[in-house]
């Protein structure tokens, strides 16, 4: 359902992506984790038509995304849903606002609607009469739930985590790792999310891909990358300073304390 294929993208002198390629199969949920700035993000942009490659493909649906035409482009958009990182809900709307905002926008149904599409999105993420509350009224594993139900307000196709469980305790993370699960197998969605969690990827994921220095090197099922032999994704899974990916300003030479 998304091909990324041999795609490049470079800021000036810094080279994101150096020749990334990505399967993503219809109904699949994949994850793509990678450092803090490894590009991770850059890949969700190119996704959606945000960013362009210098070079390479992207495909929806066999849909070349660069060379749609911009209402082409806007139609294959309605195919996406999105949770942002920080949920990013409006805070002069109230929560029922803030989840019907896609419908709103398209200028297809009455208010009275939307507000009811709303509730009942908001019940599938397991909120109930919250909806005239204000984002600020909210604690963060509520603005998350409010975030998703918007994402799904306008039953998409295909729906993207930026860094899901960012900012959340672990019990409200687990919480909203289960919710991805669930809403996964309800709405029998094409997922993809970008993380750096290990503990979400393993429970989100049917497999999960690992970007470094601007390619995937390696895709696996969550117990083969809980297993994998590669040093630079055991590093990286482990959480360990010492390894073959350099941390800027930190010392990755094990030392040895001589008496």
């Amino acid at each position: 359902m998304i091909l990324l294929d041999e795609v490049y993208k470079s800021f000036n002198a810094n080279h994101v992506l150096t020749g990334t390629s990505l399967v993503v199969k219809k109904g699949e949920s994949r994850v793509v984790i990678g450092g803090s700035g490894s590009g991770k993000s850059v890949i969700l942009k190119h996704i959606v038509g945000i960013m362009k490659p210098d070079k390479g493909r992207v495909t929806v649906d066999d849909m070349d995304i660069a060379r749609l035409k911009e209402h082409d482009l806007y139609e294959i958009r309605k195919k996406f849903g999105m949770l942002f990182q920080m949920a990013a809900l409006f805070d002069s709307m109230s929560v029922w606002e803030n989840v019907g905002f896609v419908l709103s926008r398209r200028g297809m149904l009455k208010p009275a609607k939307i507000k009811e599409i709303a509730v009942e999105k908001l019940k599938l993420v397991g909120l109930v009469n919250v909806e005239n509350l204000m984002p600020s009224e909210l604690s963060g594993g509520m603005k998350k739930r409010v975030g998703l139900a918007r994402a799904i307000a306008h039953e998409p196709e295909i729906l993207l985590y930026d860094e899901p469980t960012t900012g959340l305790d672990p019990i409200t993370a687990d919480a909203i790792n289960d919710l991805i699960v669930s809403l996964k197998e309800r709405l029998k969605v094409t997922s993809v999310a970008i993380t750096h969690d290990m503990q979400s990827s393993y429970k989100i994921a049917d497999s999960i891909s690992m970007l470094y220095q601007g390619k995937i090197i390696a895709t696996g099922t969550p117990d083969e990358i809980r297993n994998t032999s590669d040093p630079v994704m055991r590093q990286f899974i482990t959480g360990s300073a010492v390894g073959p990916i350099k941390v800027e300003g930190v010392n990755n030479e094990r030392t040895v304390n001589r008496a």
